[in-house]
């Protein structure tokens, strides 16, 4: 019987390495898959639809032409538990046969990001314009998961530039990104290296790149 509790982060990091075709980020396991075709892919998506049926577990699926975009997580539990895990090895065996390739550099998320003093002045006209849900960390996100999710960073001292966005993705990507942006004159803030290092741009904007990295003391 699979665990309905979630896993720690260094569990799951753990049994990753029998599942080389996923990562953890933002909370969930994730993967893309190119398939030889779009008819390959929507034939994979079915096969790994049927998948889902038959453990009664659904992952989010996005299927863009010959690419599957998928994220495993258990809402119900909170995180990633055995269930997600199964289950991945479940579709990675059905990619396999379907000859698809993981492309882990495409594995990312974003969120938007808004430093403020007093979150709950601003926060509810965020919400109800954007038609979003609050989740159990006060992050506005959308409720069939199709946006980026909008949290607010709470500082006594808000940046000039308040928004900036979160670019989440597995660590094992994350130092090329890096030195591409700093060959494209991004200037690197290295503060929560390697779970996050703020990105500058010449006129002052700033985004993250965030990674499952614990972060360092």
């Amino acid at each position: 019987m699979t665990s309905p509790t979630p896993l720690d982060r260094d569990t799951i990091v753990d049994r990753l390495k029998e599942l080389p075709d996923w990562r953890y980020v933002d909370g969930a396991l994730r993967t893309a898959y190119q398939c030889n075709s779009s008819r390959v892919a929507t034939s994979l998506f079915v096969a790994v639809a049927a998948a889902a049926e038959d453990a009664n577990h659904h992952p989010d699926i996005d299927w863009r032409y010959d690419m599957l975009f998928v994220a495993l997580c258990s809402h119900d539990a909170g995180g990633v538990t055995d269930r997600d895990l199964n289950l991945a090895a479940t579709i990675s065996e059905k990619a396999k046969a379907a000859e698809a390739d993981a492309r882990l550099e495409l594995v990312r998320t974003m969120d938007i990001c808004i430093d403020t003093d007093d979150p709950d002045t601003i926060s509810e006209l965020w919400r109800e314009s954007l038609g979003y849900v609050r989740d159990k960390s006060g992050a506005l996100v959308d409720p069939y998961g199709r946006c980026p999710a909008v949290w607010f960073q709470v500082t006594p001292t808000p940046n000039a530039s308040r928004l900036h966005m979160d670019i989440n993705m597995p660590v094992s990507h994350a130092a090329d990104k890096l030195e591409q942006a700093e060959e494209l004159g991004g200037a690197l803030g290295h503060i929560g290296t390697p779970s996050w290092t703020v990105v500058t741009d010449a006129q002052g904007n700033r985004f993250c790149f965030c990674t499952e990295a614990p972060h360092a003391t």
